[in-house]
């Protein structure tokens, strides 16, 4: 009896989750389920009053005319210029200064990490004006440089990241290495490195969506039409006196639509890389 109240408890339990689970869901993909119906509706249904996710009259052409009225192809090969190498880039160098932080004896090293790690606490709007008289003096504006440059220098945020997943390695690796001859940039290369994939797909992605999203930085630093990125590009939607926002939606959800599938396909990689860091004292 007793066993079977118990039961009963629990399965009540359970469907309050699920319930909550779902209006959750219902509340956070809200805004995407307006975007697809938005993109779906004509200009005069768009601007109907009330809020309708149901679409009267489907207009798919919606799609062809959004990407054919900006140049797609140009800013979409600018974007994934920028976005692979900062990939790269920024896996490569944060992972060895989180290394250099974790492994590598030096006097003073605790102080340069809280250091770096202070950075974190400012704001990107007080680096923006040194940061364009920097790249101005380089003679990098209307390029994709300065989009680009910054990620060989790594990232605060990421570094903490991999120096917590490498303290949690076994100092036996690093002992075997220099039995073998290993110094500092060939143990990390061979032996570390490749053992953080969780962390570097957590930073893979992290950096993959911030510059594919990435707005402020090509509004500044770009100009002309041929280094425009797709976030830039979808501009091109809205004027001073009028707004295509039907087809911005179309375009919204095309330019959206990789970060989306990148993350439910690399989910498992990105929860490891952030349940993995705890730190080793």
């Amino acid at each position: 009896m007793k066993s079977e109240k118990i039961s009963i408890n629990r399965r009540i339990s359970h469907l309050c989750l699920y319930f909550i689970l779902i209006l959750l869901t219902v509340v956070f993909a809200f805004p995407l389920l307006w975007m697809i119906s938005s993109s779906l509706k004509s200009t005069g249904e768009f601007f109907k009053p009330g809020l309708h996710l149901w679409v009267e009259n489907v207009q798919w052409g919606n799609y062809k005319e959004a990407l054919t009225k900006f140049p797609f192809l140009l800013y979409l090969k600018n974007t994934l210029t920028v976005t692979v190498c900062n990939v790269i880039f920024s896996c490569l160098s944060c992972s060895l200064v989180a290394y250099g932080f974790a492994r590598v004896y030096a006097p003073g090293k605790q102080f340069l990490f809280m250091l770096m790690l202070s950075t974190m606490m400012l704001p990107g709007q007080v680096t923006m004006i040194p940061n364009y008289i920097l790249f101005r003096n380089l003679g990098w504006l209307d390029s994709l440089y300065p989009l680009i440059v910054p990620q060989l220098f790594g990232s605060a945020f990421n570094v903490f990241l991999l120096r917590q997943f490498y303290m949690r390695m076994p100092d036996n690796l690093e002992d075997a290495a220099k039995i073998d001859g290993c110094g500092y940039f060939a143990t990390w290369l061979r032996i570390y490195f490749p053992l953080t994939k969780p962390a570097l797909a957590s930073i893979a992605i992290f950096s993959f969506m911030g510059s594919w999203n990435d707005f402020m930085g090509p509004l500044i630093y770009i100009n002309t039409q041929k280094y425009k990125t797709l976030a830039l590009g979808l501009r091109a939607f809205v004027s001073e006196y009028t707004s295509d926002t039907n087809l911005l939606m179309a375009a919204s959800l095309v330019v959206i639509l990789p970060c989306i599938v990148l993350f439910f396909c690399c989910q498992k990689y990105f929860i490891q890389g952030i349940t993995f860091t705890g730190s080793k004292s």
